[in-house]
């Protein structure tokens, strides 16, 4: 019976979201109430899940043969759904405040953000590929009216772009869905991969195919040439683009291409080809492609996202590596990365709410208005440069170490984009933080200016996600063993 509360913490979020069109709230305090309640619940359901772990597996739906979809927790399941547990109930009440100064309608915003939960952890429980790339596709769909809330024109033209690279990736990834059904041995996931003999025979055919499947799920995480679609989905409301920043969309992406990587093609027959070359290549590129945008983009919620675009390739090259300690380090960045980025995205979100500021040059002296927002933004400037003692740095610590391990010289060039983006990322964020705390002598302040920090809805989740970044940064050493008796 233990097996059923992963089809319930799915299931939950979905129905929680439908349920805000069925009855009349007498109140919108009503309806929060209802809905932080809910995701509350289903967080808590989610951590008794991973304290008492299911051993065995559920199938909902039987299709034929092995095309079935299937859920279980396993170690690379646990540590996502756990991050997305923790995250959601915070990033819901900051959304309350948020949503306030946001034009739309707040009951569908709620009902789709709150459906994106269940279909997040749908692909964290996947046990199989079918099931994953079930859900993947699903979050695509769920996840548009986000993008489009406002409804400007703008806000379509991004939801557009969104849909055709969405889709594009998903017909990549079809392939080598199709490929892993046809050629391996089981349709789920297993340490090591699933492939046999008539796969190994053509092993030209199986790089090709796990090329164009790691581009196809990558997608999400904006690989190169595959990063225009993320900027402009910053139109969107700031849970949204924090949510698909931080959270869902592009962790999916990583989620997918470690799936794939270590559990459905072999990496023992990938490692030291064209093709690991190949996707290596792609991944260093986007490192040093999207922090270069970065540093030259002037509004400020584009300037993060371009910097997620290269912080997301971090996670990419640790799977792309195809160790042990690669995937370790790509674990351990994707945690400490979403609690970086949702931290300087909800600043800005912060700013663009009681400032109505939305570029940088505008930010000058606004730190002394709203110190607690930009202290914040400050540490996780900090922490996504890398300075030892925030979570940042153990990350990307643990990925040049497996890196220099493969002694592969591609790898050593990863390691050097790395240093590279560091360099830049201490610009194009401390930049800001200059600016918002020290704007010069010939700054002259607005009398009229009525910023200020945000209510305690939005300071809250600031204030808990600052301090997890200073808390992994000096205490990693037990989430590390984790994932090291998790692989």
């Amino acid at each position: 019976m233990t097996e059923m509360i992963m089809l319930i913490v799915v299931i939950l979020p979905i129905l929680l979201g439908v349920s805000l069109w069925l009855p009349p709230f007498r109140s919108r305090k009503a309806m929060r109430v209802w809905l932080e309640a809910g995701v509350i619940v289903n967080s808590l359901l989610v951590f008794l899940m991973l304290s008492h772990r299911p051993e065995g597996v559920l199938t909902v739906f039987r299709f034929t043969g092995n095309l079935s979809v299937t859920f279980r927790l396993d170690s690379l399941g646990s540590v996502f759904a756990g991050l997305v547990a923790f995250l959601w109930p915070l990033a819901t009440l900051y959304s309350f405040e948020y949503m306030e100064h946001e034009k739309g309608s707040e009951r569908e915003f709620f009902m789709f953000y709150t459906i994106t939960y269940g279909v997040t952890l749908g692909i964290a429980l996947s046990e199989n590929i079918l099931t994953m790339y079930f859900f993947f596709e699903m979050l695509s769909l769920i996840t548009l009216p986000l993008v489009m809330h406002t409804r400007t024109r703008e806000a379509i033209l991004a939801s557009r772009t969104y849909l055709y690279y969405m889709l594009g990736g998903a017909a990549f990834a079809f392939i080598g869905m199709i490929y892993i059904l046809t050629y391996g041995s089981t349709s789920s996931f297993v340490p090591g991969g699933v492939l046999g003999e008539a796969a190994q025979s053509r092993q030209d055919l199986m790089l090709i195919v796990y090329v164009l499947c790691f581009c196809g799920f990558s997608v999400k995480t904006a690989l190169w040439p595959f990063s225009s679609w993320l900027p402009k989905a910053g139109v969107a409301p700031t849970p949204v683009t924090a949510l698909l920043h931080a959270v869902a969309v592009v962790n999916t992406g990583a989620f997918a291409a470690m799936r794939v990587t270590y559990y459905s093609f072999d990496t023992q027959l990938i490692r030291g080809t064209w093709a690991q070359k190949a996707v290596m290549t792609l991944v260093i590129i986007t490192i040093v492609y999207g922090c270069s945008r970065a540093l030259k983009e002037t509004h400020f919620k584009r300037r993060l996202a371009w910097s997620t675009v290269s912080n997301l390739s971090y996670i990419l090259f640790g799977v792309v590596l195809m160790t042990p300690l690669g995937l370790k380090g790509a674990l351990a960045h994707m945690v400490f990365h979403s609690f970086i980025k949702i931290t300087a995205f909800f600043c800005a979100g912060a700013v663009i709410c009681r400032a109505e500021k939305n570029y940088v040059h505008e930010l000058d002296g606004l730190g002394r208005r709203m110190p607690a927002t930009f202290l914040a933004f400050t540490l996780s400037g900090l922490a996504l440069m890398g300075v030892p003692g925030l979570c940042g740095f153990v990350g990307k610590w643990y990925l040049a170490g497996a890196a220099v391990e493969t002694g592969m010289p591609l790898a050593y060039a990863g390691v050097a984009a790395l240093l590279i983006s560091a360099l830049l990322t201490a610009v194009y964020m401390m930049t800001i933080s200059v600016r918002a705390f020290f704007p010069g002598r010939d700054f002259r302040e607005d009398p009229g200016e009525q910023a200020g920090d945000p209510g305690w809805r939005m300071l809250l989740p600031l204030a808990v996600f600052s301090a997890v970044i200073v808390y992994f940064g000096v205490h990693s050493g037990p989430l590390m063993d984790i994932l090291d008796k998790m692989l």
